[in-house]
């Protein structure tokens, strides 16, 4: 997949996906400057761990037959002074199934915690990620 990304105006970007057209715009934090009026980059990457988390979690609940009748995540992000990097994030994840054993729980909070986002970020960065099934 590829993306093409412009610099509008000081301290944003925008993104633009080339397959579906949608647009992303991303702000620099107040804490750094910037506006803080659209997600951050750094935003970008504690958001896109809880949602691979959850797509991860459809993904698989289909092979099996388990309806999802809802998700819910909060994500929380710790920046490090220095170097200034993402130093933690905290996903607290409730899943509602319609059926599914407690085996099948397991077996799709491994599946989870295996999503492609968690498996690309440096092993430095401390993923805290709870999922709670009701």
């Amino acid at each position: 997949m590829k993306y093409t990304l412009t610099y509008p105006e000081p301290l944003r970007t925008q993104a633009v996906h080339t397959g579906n057209r949608q647009i992303l715009l991303t702000d620099a934090p107040t804490d750094n400057g910037g506006r803080g009026e659209a997600f951050s980059p750094t935003d970008l990457v504690a958001t896109g761990l809880a949602s691979c988390l959850m797509t991860i979690i459809g993904l698989r609940a289909a092979t099996r037959g388990i309806e999802i009748a809802g998700m819910d995540a909060e994500v929380e992000k710790k920046m490090s002074p220095k170097p200034r990097r993402i130093a933690r994030i905290s996903v607290g994840l409730t899943v509602r199934l319609e059926g599914g054993s407690p085996e099948d729980r397991e077996w799709l909070r491994s599946e989870a915690l295996a999503c492609p986002v968690a498996l690309s970020l440096h092993p430095d960065l401390r993923q805290d990620v709870d999922i709670t099934f009701v």
